[in-house]
């Protein structure tokens, strides 16, 4: 059974461990290193930050960013999500992202955004089961290992304020 809790900042390394397994896949994130904490902490919201755990180990972590800090968009945030490899397929994700959208409605968020590689196919779907659309391609929007990559940008407005 998976039980998805606050993050702490005693998950870090776990958090740390899982995260550098998406950057390894090359289809998760344009980062190629891993911050420190205190670079990761400053960058994510306090209130949206979850570690599921099965059998007392973190198999999976979803937070939420910032988009801007101009107050227009106060209720609009970028989404992660990342569940170790050898729990990949298990309903981690699913978990983790249903609980990270009841979580950011309690905090006001009305749009959650996704900026998923194109081949990142299972979550694209894993997006589009929990509400989210696609709204475009940016193409060669950023480099990774010397080759321009395309992002597919996806958002999932919330209810919470009738603009659905």
């Amino acid at each position: 059974m998976i039980k998805i809790i606050q993050m702490s900042a005693a998950d870090w390394e776990d958090v740390r461990r899982i995260y550098l397994q998406g950057i390894a896949t090359g289809m998760a994130t344009f980062e190629t290193t891993c911050p420190e904490w205190d670079k990761w902490d400053a960058d994510h919201r306090t209130d949206c930050r979850l570690v599921a755990i099965k059998d007392s180990q973190v198999v999976g972590w979803a937070a939420l960013s910032y988009m801007s800090g101009r107050c227009a968009y106060s209720g609009v945030a970028e989404i992660s999500i990342y569940v170790d490899e050898q729990h990949r397929g298990q309903h981690v994700g699913d978990d983790l992202l249903a609980k990270l959208i009841k979580r950011s409605e309690e905090h006001n968020i009305w749009t959650l955004q996704a900026g998923i590689f194109p081949e990142n196919t299972a979550s694209i779907g894993l997006h589009r089961k929990h509400g989210f659309r696609i709204v475009g391609t940016r193409e060669k929007i950023g480099k990774l290992h010397g080759q321009w990559r395309d992002i597919v940008l996806m958002e999932r407005r919330s209810n919470i304020t009738g603009i659905k």
